[in-house]
Parts: structure tokens; C-alpha cells; sequence
């Protein structure tokens, strides 16, 4: 049996909490390869977190990361962002990058010792996560491994001719350029008179916003996110130098709901510009592209339809026999 051990500290949490608004997108692909990987057999797949009640969960074995060495070594370790959670004896290590991280903030997150001292390769979620990758922070190696909305998004039913009230969404941190999409709906709402907006917390709405229909989310489990997308006519996501993959798009994607972007960070690989949404250049674009779609009915159910041809395209069984092949165990995997 060839025994794999995932590594991460950020939180305590186990598969119990993936349908919760506990954890994030890092969190999500952490409990749905974890626990994909586990329905072979040939693998004994181990998760150490800040758990404190140890449990085994459809195969995998939820651990506290304080109690790592006092299990039997792992074929293949990988850290979840963290090279200082790796354990001092040989075996195959990988970081699994979900972030950008130049030089100075390798050095400054104290990367850099252990680093030159585990030589793991790097485990990156997009060409854009790539390419930002310097060569000196992945000397050991690099492989892209992309990652996927869950099954629940995948296989929920979509009636494509069904055509929502004028909701808009923006369901990403507000500090990832929030501030444009603000400034756009200013006009928007002027054109898309009907149009709501729903944003993520935590943000305080001036009396002002909420005359322009402006709406804070409440944070809220995963059925309750599906149901709320399932009524959304447009996401907006400026995206973000930071935004390495953006689950959240990936999300409406599954759920067939276009998107309009400027293209920052990663989410120029969410669109298929003209089919799916819309890859902006510029505020003004950006501006035009969304009333298009909350205003031309045959627009947006032309997105939605090709957004539904490929909604099953990828799943984390495809996920997780990439990663086996990163691992190079790729014959190991029963597809």
C-alpha cells in the first residue's frame, strides 16, 4: 500500500465540514482529492490539520498535525503551502502552491531553509500560477495541476432555457478589487434598472449602495450557495494579481452562470471570451459586456448552453489521476 500524507495548519477540519461556510477553496480541494484518492485501495491517505478529534472519514484518516512523527513515514508528503510542515526524513516531497509567492515573501514566510532542505517540487493550479512561479522558488520542479468545482455543482440540474431575474454576483473577498465592481454598477443599474447585486461579507453598505440595489450575502453552507447561484443571471470578477485559480468562478461555470472579467490573475482562464462571458480591457468594457448580458435575453442563453456543453468536463477523478501522474503513480490509478 503506498501511503500519501497531506499536510496543512491554517484551520481544524475534516470532510463533515465541506458542505459549511467553515472552510475555503484551499480547504474544498484538500477534502475532495483526499477523499477521491481514497476510494482506491492501493493508497492509505492520510490528511494532518489542526484537527483535534481524530477520525476516519469515507477512507481517509483525519489527523492532528501535532501527532505527524508519531506515524509511520509516508511514500509521498505533500504541504499544503507550508514547507516548515514537512517531516525530517526521506521520502517524495511537493509544496501545493495556492498563492503567489515572490522572492521576498519566500524569505519573509521563512520558505527558505527548509526549502534547500526538502527540495519538493512545486505544485502549481494554472498556467497563470506558473508562470508567476519564479525559477529560484521552484528549482526542484513544477507541474500544474488544475482543480475543479465538486461534484455538487457539477451535477446539479440546470434547466438551460430557464432565464433569471437580473441578479448579479460577486462572491470573492472584498479586498480582490471589490472597488471596480462598485464603480461599475453605478452605471450598470442605470441601464439594468431591475438589477441586484449580491457581495460577499464582510462589508459595511452605505445608505447610497443600498439605493443602487447593492446586497451583502449572508455566509451561508453549500446548498444555500448552489440555490443562490442557481438564480443568477451574471457573475462579475474583475480577478486579482493574487487569484491563482478562483474556485468561485469555477463554481458558476459549473452552474452554467456567465462571467465578466478583466482578466486579472487567473480568471482570464475561466473565459472562453465571446462563449462563455466576457474578457474585458477596460472599466468602460466591462461596463457594456454586463449589460449585454442582463439585457439581451438570447445573449445570455447562448452562454448558459455552452457553459452547459462542458459543465461536466473535468471532475476530481480527473484531478486526482493528474496528481497521481505529478507523483509518478500514474499506473497506479483506476480510471
Amino acid at each position: 500500500m503506498i501511503s500519501i500524507y497531506f499536510l496543512e495548519k491554517s484551520i481544524s477540519f475534516n470532510k463533515n465540514n465541506l458542505n459549511t461556510s467553515l472552510i475555503a477553496g484551499s480547504e474544498k480541494t484538500l477534502i475532495n482529492i483526499s477523499s477521491e484518492l481514497a476510494k482506491n485501495k492501493l493508497f492509505k491517505i492520510k490528511v494532518f490539520n489542526k484537527i483535534e478529534n481524530e477520525s476516519v472519514i469515507d477512507g481517509v484518516e483525519w489527523c492532528n498535525i501535532n501527532n505527524l512523527l508519531k506515524h509511520p513515514k509516508a511514500d509521498h508528503v505533500v504541504s499544503m503551502s507550508d514547507m516548515n510542515l514537512f517531516p525530517n526524513y526521506k521520502c517524495k516531497k511537493y509544496l501545493w502552491s495556492h498563492s503567489i509567492q515572490p522572492i521576498e515573501k519566500f524569505v519573509r514566510k521563512n520558505q527558505l531553509i527548509p526549502y534547500f532542505l526538502h527540495r519538493p517540487k512545486i505544485i502549481l493550479e494554472g498556467d497563470y500560477h506558473y508562470k508567476k512561479r519564479s525559477f529560484f522558488t521552484s528549482m526542484f520542479g513544477k507541474e500544474i495541476l488544475k482543480i475543479c468545482a465538486d461534484i455538487d455543482f457539477i451535477e446539479k440540474n440546470i434547466d438551460v432555457s430557464k432565464i433569471p431575474e437580473k441578479n448579479v454576483i460577486f462572491n470573492t473577498r472584498p479586498d480582490r478589487n471589490l472597488n471596480i465592481v462598485m464603480d461599475a454598477w453605478k452605471v450598470i443599474k442605470q441601464n439594468a434598472h431591475d438589477a441586484k447585486l449580491y457581495i460577499n461579507p464582510h462589508y459595511e453598505l452605505s445608505s447610497a449602495e443600498r439605493d443602487l440595489d447593492i446586497f451583502v450575502r449572508n455566509k451561508s453552507n453549500k446548498s444555500e450557495l448552489i440555490n443562490h447561484l442557481c438564480g443568477t443571471k451574471l457573475m462579475i470578477n474583475p480577478g486579482h494579481k493574487g487569484e491563482v485559480f478562483c474556485l468561485v468562478a469555477e463554481e458558476a461555470r459549473a452552474l452554467c452562470i456567465p462571467i465578466v472579467t478583466l482578466g486579472f490573475g487567473a480568471l482570464y482562464e475561466r473565459v472562453d471570451h465571446g462563449n462563455t462571458g466576457f474578457i474585458c480591457k477596460n472599466l468602460d468594457d466591462l461596463i457594456v459586456n454586463s449589460i449585454k448580458i442582463l439585457n439581451n435575453d438570447d445573449l445570455y442563453l447562448k452562454f448558459k448552453s455552452n457553459l452547459h456543453k462542458i459543465r461536466q468536463n473535468r471532475t476530481y477523478k480527473d484531478v486526482a489521476s493528474d496528481f497521481l501522474k505529478i507523483l509518478d503513480l500514474k499506473n497506479s490509478y483506476d480510471n
